[in-house]
Formats: C-alpha cells, sequence, structure tokens
C-alpha cells in the first residue's frame, strides 16, 4: 500500500488510498473510518504519519474528526442555490468561530461571500451553497 521509494510523502500515499477508499463507497456517509492504531498496524506508519494524513483529509472535507467518535465520513449535505443579483461580486474565505458555530462548518470549507451591487454581503457556506450570477 505505502511505496517508500515512490517519492511521495507517506502521509500523502495514505491520505490517497483513504480518499479513493472513501470515493469509491468502501465507507458509506456516517460510516467511522478506522482508527489511528488500526491505520498504523495496517500500514505500518506511525503515528505523526496517520495523523497528517488524516488532517489533510479533513481540511479537504474528505472526513470529519469528532471528539470521542472518531474519524467518519461526512453526511451529504443539501445544497442551496443562490441567485445573486447582476453586479453581485462573489469571493471566499475561511470561517470566523461564530460562522463556523451558526453554520456548522466542519474545517478547511470556506464561506461564500456573495456581496450585491448596494454593498451589502451575505455569507454562505461553501460546501453546500451555489451561486448564480446572471
Amino acid at each position: 500500500m505505502i511505496d517508500p521509494a515512490s517519492g511521495v510523502p507517506a502521509w500523502r500515499q495514505l491520505a490517497d488510498d483513504l480518499r479513493r477508499r472513501v470515493a469509491a463507497g468502501e465507507w458509506l456517509p456516517g460510516a467511522r473510518l478506522p482508527s489511528e492504531s488500526r491505520l498504523m498496524q495496517e500500514t505500518g506508519l506511525g503515528r505523526t504519519t496517520v495523523r497528517r494524513a488524516i488532517a489533510a483529509l479533513r481540511a479537504q472535507g474528505v472526513v470529519e474528526v469528532q471528539h470521542g467518535w472518531g474519524t467518519r465520513v461526512p453526511q451529504a449535505r443539501e445544497v442551496e442555490r443562490i441567485v445573486a443579483e447582476p453586479g453581485s461580486v462573489v469571493t471566499t474565505r475561511m470561517p470566523t468561530p461564530t460562522e463556523r458555530a451558526t453554520f456548522d462548518v466542519p474545517d478547511g470549507v470556506p464561506m461564500l461571500i456573495v456581496t450585491g451591487p448596494d454593498g451589502i454581503a451575505d455569507a454562505y457556506p461553501g460546501d453546500r451553497a451555489q451561486v448564480d450570477v446572471p
């Protein structure tokens, strides 16, 4: 599974393998991935390497980590379609702590900021919003 001679860091190889397995449906939304200890045993990698792979997947929204619950595949979230006014500008930024709590935004997921021609801005979680600008 992990090829030390590949030139690709071991944590990235593990992250790529786990991402592929999630995409292939080996773990469905809500399912727990193997524990860090189990991944260490299966791969022969150290704890730091396994944690770095999980952190990369978490930052990409592929998995979510909940203390006491382990690493899980996140549940699919319904996408909200927003139709912006003509002349609106859409930008992205990372959420504030308040936005993260209010919108339940996972780590690594940006906010979409839609600023209308009147200068008023609205924020939407990037993992479940699609903005159409005419």
